[in-house]
């Protein structure tokens, strides 16, 4: 009986260290939160999603996630913050400004559909917020910052183009992002109806890479001299 009462006492001991030291790192309990939350939100939207669930599976508690982000809603807006924080710091990454302008206009609309195609609950984020009509997203000066280098980025790769006289004028970076979203952001939105429908034979591991391909080549046909 000693030993069993010393061993759970050793446990609990080890637990209670471990919740201590989570506590000492409010950065990484946000982290955490947000992860979770992210799921939870995408799986159930804003209406179905519950804080008592996201809590369950992270190491924190409801009091907490309320002490971090203020309620629910607050939440939600930090994880569409996160969702496009994440989306324009891996575009800053390719180094765009650093290539000819028809490579890089391929290499930004190859990595779209990429990243639509790896990151579902991106798409189902923003289509949940597209539900509430972009409430949260009107009032979030962060995921507009944030978008703006979207823009900037096509302005730079498109005037370049013009002055190369690769690209045929009387567009915008704006219709060329509008393009780029479109292209890339269906082909997960409307997987589960197109599939139902016709088969998924598009979406057959040896045809995503044509289906790149064929973005690509769209994109650049719309904006080539």
């Amino acid at each position: 009986m000693g030993a069993l009462r010393m061993g759970g006492e050793e446990a609990e001991g080890r637990n209670a260290l471990a919740r201590g030291s989570w506590k000492q790192d409010p950065d990484a309990v946000k982290t955490d939160i947000l992860r979770v939350a992210r799921e939870e939100f995408a799986t159930h939207g804003l209406s179905g999603a519950r804080i008592d669930h996201i809590a369950a599976r992270t190491r924190t508690s409801k009091r907490m996630i309320y002490y971090y982000f203020g309620d629910k809603d607050g939440l939600y807006r930090r994880v569409l913050e996160e969702a496009y924080r994440t989306v324009r710091g891996r575009e800053a990454s390719l180094d765009l400004a650093g290539l000819p302008p028809v490579e890089a206009l391929r290499k930004l609309v190859g990595h779209t559909f990429d990243h639509h195609r790896d990151n579902p609950e991106f798409i189902r984020l923003v289509m949940i917020e597209n539900i509430h009509h972009g409430a949260h997203l009107a009032v979030s000066d962060v995921i507009r910052e944030l978008n703006s280098a979207a823009i900037e980025n096509l302005e730079d790769i498109y005037g370049r183009g013009l002055e190369a006289g690769l690209f045929r004028e009387g567009l915008s970076a704006l219709q060329l992002h509008w393009q780029i979203s479109a292209l890339s952001f269906f082909s997960v939105s409307n997987r589960a109806t197109f599939t139902l429908i016709f088969g998924d034979s598009l979406y057959a591991p040896d045809r995503r890479g044509d289906m790149r391909r064929d973005v690509e080549e769209m994109v650049l046909r719309y904006v080539m001299k």
